[in-house]
This record gives structure tokens, C-alpha cells and sequence, in this order.
């Protein structure tokens, strides 16, 4: 079945040159641009991928991206202005999978896309791994991709659970933030380590009783983080 992807840019040209692109990859891609109408097509369809630039009318990409967290874990890719590192720090705080620099290569957005819809898409379970994880108040649903704290559903993003389910599955195994950019994001994955904390400050809000003394993802100071159940 074709991935379905929802490119987002009030650009016209630069929307037009990757539905292109992608539609020669054998991709279905819908369009819009602006903020609204990106949210209002995000609600009515299931995509595999959005492709979403920050400087959008209506509602900017910040605002699309938080808005379509209360609802999706789709994966994001945020369109940043050059070398502007603040947008890319915030487009990951609001719940963005992944980041590209204007202007940019569309052989790169084309890598980037199909990067993160295989670790999203083609997770094979692993048979000695359970199914269902619980550990204090919290339950991961390996399979269904799904976290519940005390038993409400919470909405995490596609690598927030990533990073939670490696964790979770080696407690107190301290991961470098290195080797969880590798092992999450994938060795070729070219953001910063800071892109690792970002996400850890995110879950920490989600899952911990008091997200400044955590009870459940720790921080090995100089190393790195661990999981303690």
C-alpha cells in the first residue's frame, strides 16, 4: 500500500517540486498551505509522514505540530531556516520527529522520509521481548504502540516511545546520549545530542509524578541516561 504523506508549505514551487518527487517513488501526497488547512487534513487522514515548514499563515508549524500531537503520533518533519538552531530545538520540543535546513537537497528529504517511516513502520516484534511491558505506574503496548500511566492513555510521539521502549527494556543499563542518537534516531541521523535530551525532558513531563525529581528515567551525570522501574 503507498505511504501517504502531507507536505505543508505555503511555497507553492516547493510543494510542487516534492509531490513531484515523491510521487515518482510511488508515495501518495497530499498538500496544503497553510496552518489550518494542514490541521484540518491531519484530522481527517491517516499519514504516514508530515512534512510540515515552520513559516506557515494562519497557524505556524509550531502551533500544526503541537495541535496534531493531542491526536496523532504521526512522524514530523519540520522545515527550519538555515543554521537557526533555536527553531530546530523547538520544533523537536513541540513534537517533531526530525528537522531539515533550508533551502535543501530533495534526494535528502527523500532519505530523511523513508529513514524514518522504516523504524516507524517496519518494527518486527521480537519474540523474546514481551508484548506488553509493565513497570510501576506505566504500560507500554510494544505492539499497538501505545504508553498508559495509571492506566490513561498517553500521547507520545513516534520517537518519544522509541526511546522509552529501549530504555524501559534494559533498566538500569546507562545509554550514552550518543548511542541513543544512534540507536533511536540512526547512525546516519545528523542532528546533535541535544536532540536526546529534548526528547527525555518531553517523556519526563509525560510520565514522571514530578518530572524535576524523576522516578523513572534517571540521569547518569557526564554519562548519560537510565531507566530505574
Amino acid at each position: 500500500m503507498a505511504k501517504k504523506v502531507l507536505v505543508v508549505d505555503d511555497e507553492k514551487l516547493i510543494v510542487k517540486g516534492i509531490r513531484f518527487s515523491l510521487e515518482q517513488d510511488g508515495m501518495q501526497v497530499d498538500c496544503a498551505y497553510d496552518g489550518e488547512e494542514a490541521l484540518t487534513k491531519a484530522k481527517e487522514t491517516a499519514y504516514d509522514m508530515m512534512l510540515l515548514d515552520i513559516m506557515l499563515p494562519k497557524m505556524n508549524g509550531f502551533e500544526v505540530c503541537q495541535a496534531v500531537r493531542e491526536f496523532s503520533d504521526v512522524p514530523i518533519i519540520m522545515l527550519t531556516a538555515k543554521g537557526d538552531d533555536m527553531d530546530k530545538i523547538l520544533g523537536l520540543e513541540y513534537g517533531a520527529d526530525d528537522y531539515i535546513t533550508k533551502p535543501f537537497n530533495i534526494l535528502e528529504v527523500k532519505a530523511r522520509i523513508k529513514a524514518i517511516m522504516r523504524r516507524t513502520s517496519a518494527k518486527a516484534p521480537v519474540v523474546e521481548n514481551p508484548a506488553v511491558i509493565e513497570s510501576g505506574d506505566l504500560r507500554l503496548d510494544c505492539d499497538g504502540r501505545q504508553l498508559y500511566v495509571l492506566g490513561n492513555a498517553v500521547n507520545v510521539t513516534a520517537k518519544e516511545f522509541d526511546l522509552l521502549e529501549l530504555l524501559v527494556k534494559h533498566p538500569n543499563k546507562v545509554y550514552s546520549r550518543e548511542q541513543l542518537l544512534q540507536l533511536v534516531w540512526g547512525k546516519d541521523y545528523p542532528g546533535d545530542e541535544r536532540t536526546v535530551d529534548v526528547h527525555v525532558r518531553r517523556l519526563r513531563e509525560k510520565i514522571e509524578p514530578n518530572a524535576s525529581d524523576p522516578k523513572y528515567v534517571h540521569t547518569k551525570w557526564g554519562v548519560g541516561y537510565y531507566y530505574r522501574g
